[in-house]
């Protein structure tokens, strides 16, 4: 499970790292809301821990952006601010959940295990973005009530890519968390592509709308509309 951690004081941020890698967690840190902004855009996270007081763009600022742009990924408010008409704003905002600054670090795992239990519907049997439907236990596929045939590294691909509808996954990601490579020495990009077109020549086929696309520079984003 990846965790972003939003955090710009850095002993917290450091505390928040090591004690959440300590549970086995991978966690990535940033300390401003724009380069948060740009890692929440352009890679797949499980769940968020969002600091509100942040240098230039500020935690509200950021989620009611990210929320705009149709990306449901889970965010937990961290924030010392803890007036009622705070904790409304966050909420209102797109937070799924608020904890104020001091808190207990097995309060903070809690609420963590909590959201991520709700989170991208992992538990479900069944992923739809739009018109695609895919079954995990059958492990069937269909675009527009029709038959979709995948290879097994297909449908995992695209598994992967409907579990993070509306955000960019990058190229590295695919092959660290779909192909399972860590440590080669030469990148996987050419056999991504190559998947990817053979999935897309499969989900958007005829004149069906497209729902597999290419943010260049960057990775692949599965969603309704253009990204």
């Amino acid at each position: 499970m990846r965790i972003l951690v939003v955090e710009d004081e850095q002993k917290v941020a450091n505390a928040l790292r090591e004690g959440l890698e300590g549970e086995r967690y991978d966690v990535a840190v940033e300390r401003t809301g724009e380069d948060a902004f740009f890692r929440m855009t352009t890679e797949a996270f499980d769940l968020i821990l969002l600091d509100l007081g942040l240098p230039g763009r500020d935690g509200l600022q950021v989620l009611t952006t990210l929320r705009s742009k149709g990306i449901k990924t889970p965010v937990l408010v961290l924030t010392a601010r803890d007036t009622l008409q705070d904790r409304v704003a966050g909420l209102d905002s797109g937070a799924d959940d608020y904890l104020v600054k001091p808190f207990a670090f097995a309060e903070l795992l809690a609420r963590i295990r909590a959201l991520l239990r709700r989170g991208r519907g992992s538990d479900s049997p069944r992923l739809v973005v739009g018109d695609l439907t895919m079954d995990l236990i059958t492990r069937k596929v269909t675009r527009g009530g029709q038959s979709v045939e995948l290879t097994v590294r297909e449908f995992e691909l695209l598994e992967y890519l409907m579990r993070y509808d509306g955000q960019v996954v990058s190229r590295e990601t695919l092959a660290r968390d779909v192909w399972k490579e860590t440590a080669r020495t030469t990148p996987l990009d050419n056999v991504i592509d190559v998947h990817i077109a053979r999935l897309r020549r499969k989900v958007d086929r005829d004149d069906l709308a497209k729902l597999i696309h290419t943010v260049r520079g960057v990775g692949f984003m599965l969603r309704e509309g253009e990204p």
